[in-house]
């Protein structure tokens, strides 16, 4: 009975991530499918990578034609918060939990799932994680699914507009944190200055997208490093 209760609770849970996830799912299905991806492969990329900004990030590349080392790199930095995130999460959870189980959390493991867990009293089962991932993953499906095979339906500005769901996941993970660190505010900021010379000036314009990305952000969190570094005592 337990068991079943902390599967009921965790897909409760999860309920209000449903809501967000399909649109955001449905503008990816749009966006990758409008630039020449199969549905079918926008569909499978949902269920295989659940990752949001990194798979709108990456279908973005592949449409432009990058490289795999390009694209590896790209979604590795706009993935690699997921590693905290894992290491975080795994304080949380029983100690016997099997492998099998263990991974299948960490698949699980998405901004506002990891937030919603973290909320939670006590040691976190798998069955509670199970529910908590199930209505959202099929939410991102579902709506991944719809956009990708709604494409040709739709008004070639509406296909183009979906485009800027990808800048408004990344404003979405970067204002909060911003909100409430200089130091962030500080490595976003260079971030977009570094990005924006690459646009405005001649010289820079040679790298394609991902490089740009990988540049900007290895040379704002340097920055940030050099500006704010962590403490000792923090880090003890």
């Amino acid at each position: 009975m337990t068991t079943l209760n902390d599967y009921n609770e965790g897909l409760k849970d999860g309920m209000p991530v449903v809501f967000g996830y399909i649109p955001v799912g449905f503008a990816f299905g749009v966006t990758a499918a409008a630039g020449g991806i199969p549905p079918w492969i926008v569909v499978l990329i949902s269920l295989s990578n659940f990752t949001s900004a990194g798979q709108l990030m990456g279908a973005t590349l592949i449409i432009a034609g990058a490289s795999i080392f390009e694209i590896t790199i790209t979604t590795l930095i706009i993935n690699i918060r997921y590693v905290i995130m894992s290491m975080s999460f795994s304080q949380r959870i029983k100690p016997n939990m099997p492998i099998p189980e263990k991974m299948v959390g960490a698949f699980a493991i998405t901004d506002e799932i990891f937030t919603i867990a973290s909320l939670r009293k006590g040691e976190v089962s798998f069955k509670y994680v199970s529910g908590l991932v199930t209505g959202p993953y099929v939410a991102w499906s579902f709506g991944t699914f719809l956009g990708a095979y709604v494409t040709d339906l739709l008004p070639m500005a509406i296909r183009e507009s979906m485009g800027i769901a990808l800048y408004a996941m990344f404003m979405a993970l970067i204002i909060p944190a911003a909100r409430e660190s200089r130091a962030v505010t500080l490595v976003a900021g260079l971030a977009v200055l570094f990005a924006s010379l690459f646009r405005i000036l001649p010289d820079f314009s040679g790298p394609s997208a991902g490089y740009v990305i990988i540049i900007c952000t290895i040379a704002a969190a340097a920055a940030g490093a050099w500006f704010f570094p962590v403490s000792k005592e923090v880090q003890s």
